[in-house]
């Protein structure tokens, strides 16, 4: 394995570091498994699709989106 240096600002270190010691990594882990996932991944295989994909198989315990409840909870009304 090969080691490879970066420039990042300041802040955004700072959040990643506290980001995965919340989750339970180091930043080298993130970075390694970012850069697997971002190479590996089929073609036309876009962060967005990837969100679909994931919304597809979420489990929403029968709960459908209702728009004008969705409003409601926010306080505004549908326009």
């Amino acid at each position: 394995m090969r080691n490879v240096t970066l420039s990042v600002d300041d802040e955004i270190l700072r959040q990643a570091r506290a980001y995965a010691q919340r989750h339970g990594t180091t930043l080298n882990q993130m970075i390694r498994e970012l850069l697997e996932r971002t190479v590996t991944a089929p073609a036309g295989d876009s962060p967005l699709e990837e969100s679909f994909r994931l919304a597809d198989g979420a489990d929403s315990r029968g709960w459908k989106w209702n728009r004008s409840e969705i409003y409601d909870s926010r306080g505004e009304s549908p326009s």
